[in-house]
C-alpha cells in the first residue's frame, strides 16, 4: 500500500474517533479542515505516490472535509433551484460517477445559466473527472465564470481556492481565500470558518515545501 492509501485510513479513523467520541458538531469545522489541510501539506511537502508494497495503489483525489455539506450550505444556502443540482453532484461525486456529476451540473446551468454557484460546482466538478491532480483549461474556465458572475459572493473564491489546494497551488488558493473572506459579510456564520482555515493555511505554507518532489502545476 501507498502513502495515499495510508492517509486515507487515517482520516477515516480520526473522524470516527470525532464522531464517537462524541465531539460537539460545531466543533467539526474546526477538526475538518485541519484533515483537509493536512491532507493538502501531506501531498505538497511529502511523497505519497511513493508505494510501500509494490502491489498496487490505491489514490485519494480529494481530502476529506467532513463539514463540507455544513459550510457549503452555509455559504450558498438552501432549497433554491442551483442547491438541487449542486447536492446531487456532490452525491454522485462521491459515489464516483464523476461523468454524472459533471452532466448534472451542466443540466442545472441550461436552466440558470447566471448561476454562480453551478459554474462553480462545475469547476470542481470538472477537476475531479479529470482526477483531481491538475486544474484543466475546462475547469479554470468555469471557476472563472462563477466569480465573474457572482463577483461579490465568497462562494467562487473559497471553492476556487479548495481546488487550487487539491492541485498544489497553495499560494494561489491563500489569494482567492483571502478574497472569499474580504467578500464574506461581517456577520455570516461562516466566516469565522473562512478565517480559521485560511490561519491554517498560513502555517502550512510557512513550513514550505519538502523534499525532491516532482514539481505541481499551478
Amino acid at each position: 500500500m501507498n502513502g495515499w492509501f495510508l492517509l486515507t485510513l487515517l482520516l477515516v479513523a480520526t473522524f470516527a474517533l470525532i464522531v464517537l467520541g462524541r465531539v460537539a458538531r460545531p466543533l467539526w469545522g474546526f477538526a475538518g479542515a485541519a484533515l483537509m489541510l493536512g491532507a493538502a501539506g501531506y501531498a505538497w511537502q511529502g511523497r505519497p505516490d511513493l508505494p510501500g508494497d509494490p502491489r498496487g495503489a490505491v489514490r485519494v483525489t480529494q481530502p476529506v472535509d467532513i463539514a463540507s455539506d455544513d459550510l457549503r450550505d452555509a455559504i450558498w444556502g438552501r432549497f433554491t433551484y442551483d442547491y438541487a443540482y449542486a447536492v446531487a453532484a456532490d452525491g454522485l461525486a462521491r459515489a464516483g460517477a464523476t461523468q454524472a456529476a459533471v452532466n448534472a451540473v451542466l443540466g442545472g446551468l441550461s436552466g440558470a445559466p447566471n448561476s454562480g454557484r453551478l459554474w462553480t460546482r462545475l469547476g470542481t466538478a470538472i477537476l475531479a473527472h479529470d482526477g483531481g491532480q491538475v486544474l484543466s483549461p475546462a475547469a479554470r474556465v468555469a471557476f472563472a465564470r462563477g466569480m465573474a458572475t457572482a463577483p461579490d459572493h465568497p462562494g467562487p473564491y473559497f471553492y476556487y481556492g479548495m481546488a487550487l489546494i487539491q492541485t498544489g497551488d497553495l499560494p494561489g488558493a491563500r489569494r482567492a481565500w483571502l478574497a472569499a473572506l474580504a467578500r464574506a459579510p461581517r456577520d455570516a456564520s461562516y466566516r469565522q470558518d473562512l478565517a480559521m482555515r485560511l490561519v491554517l493555511l498560513d502555517r502550512l505554507l510557512a513550513l514550505g515545501p519538502g523534499g525532491p518532489g516532482p514539481q505541481r502545476q499551478p
